[in-house]
């Protein structure tokens, strides 16, 4: 029998990857907050979009508003929930498809920011595994019912990372991975909290610049000083994993080591990852219309994650005595701008610059 999937949290991410798996034939429900975008994927299916003409599908699955997930209590229990809600919301959402769980079913975060002691606080340690969202993916929910993906796909990349907390590649990370690859290029990994550290990194160098600045992917990295704050970030964080004890992989295209060097002033270093980041922009990897999730999420007068992302950064480093000083102050100015108190520019980031 097919493992019954649900994705809790049916936006850019949980809507891109549950569609995906529906079409490939898997027994997928979406569960979303937004009625709007709910009732457009009862109306008219959801409609993912790529870059590429063979990426583009209409796919009709069973969709849930939150109000509506007791009627999982008639079904057939979950196997595996995706939770793919923002990382603030995270306790809620495990909370809520708990209780719909077959005896064996696991929960995974398939999220930005470090969630899984939040999931298994709910869903105990023995339920919880970790997805993580590899940098190429790059999705976005532009209006209900229609979701996009921003980066080429790549099948030498992998774009998602499965793995246990205990570091043991298991049997059910195993079967996760290969429905997952169904989506799109993944692995069972044996170094979640690595590969859970090294996506934060390139989260915390990009996200929060967009979202502070109001810049898409490829204006932000052409932009000469915007781009050195994106390096002094990277850089950071880079050396707070690394003090941690985390194995980091390449961040994004940058090698890690380069990329730290390069934020202390090595001008070789600097200059390889400078032609690293540009020549991404002029390779056709990213849309024009491409924007991180923070970004997308202060164009639409959303709550952001930057006190779970940069400002975790900052304090995971404060406890082990690294300094991200950068990471700080881009918490501070992403929170002012979505406080209202400053518009999205990019001065904002060059304040200490």
């Amino acid at each position: 029998m097919r493992k019954r999937i649900a994705v809790v949290g049916a936006g850019a991410v949980g809507g891109y990857v549950g569609g995906n798996l529906a079409h490939a034939g898997h027994d997928v429900t979406l569960i979303d907050p937004w009625p709007a975008h709910v009732e457009a994927i009862r109306a008219n299916g959801l409609n993912i979009y790529g870059m590429t003409e063979a990426e583009r599908r209409t796919v009709h699955l069973p969709t849930l508003h939150l109000t509506e997930v007791q009627s999982l209590a008639k079904q057939r229990p979950i196997d595996i929930a995706l939770v793919s809600v923002k990382s603030y919301d995270t306790i809620w959402a495990v909370q809520l498809i708990r209780q719909y769980l077959s005896s064996a079913g696991i929960v995974a975060s398939m999220q930005n920011c470090v969630n899984e002691e939040r999931v298994a606080s709910v869903a105990g340690w023995g339920r919880t595994l970790g997805i993580i969202v590899g940098g190429g993916v790059g999705v976005d929910l532009y209006e209900p019912g229609h979701i996009r993906r921003g980066y080429a796909k790549r099948p030498h990349v992998t774009s998602f990372y499965v793995g246990e907390p205990s570091g043991r590649i298991t049997k059910r990370a195993e079967e996760l991975a290969a429905i997952m690859n169904d989506c799109d290029t993944a692995k069972a990994t044996d170094n979640l909290w690595g590969e859970r550290w090294t996506k934060l990194c390139v989260n915390g160098m990009r996200n929060g610049v967009s979202a502070a600045t109001g810049m898409g992917g490829n204006a932000r990295d052409r932009h000469d000083a915007v781009r050195r704050i994106c390096i002094q970030l990277g850089g950071e964080s880079v050396r707070v994993g690394q003090k941690l004890g985390y194995t980091l992989g390449p961040i994004g295209n940058l090698p890690p080591e380069t990329l730290a060097r390069a934020s202390e002033g090595d001008r070789v270093a600097l200059q390889e990852i400078e032609g690293l980041m540009v020549g991404a922009t002029d390779e056709g990897l990213r849309a024009p219309y491409q924007r991180p999730s923070m970004a997308q999420d202060m164009a639409k007068g959303r709550r952001t994650e930057i006190e779970l992302m940069n400002g975790y950064i900052a304090s995971e480093g404060a406890r082990v005595g690294v300094p991200a000083p950068t990471h700080e102050m881009l918490t501070r100015q992403v929170l002012r701008v979505e406080r209202g108190e400053i518009p999205p520019r990019p001065e904002n980031v060059l304040v200490n610059s």
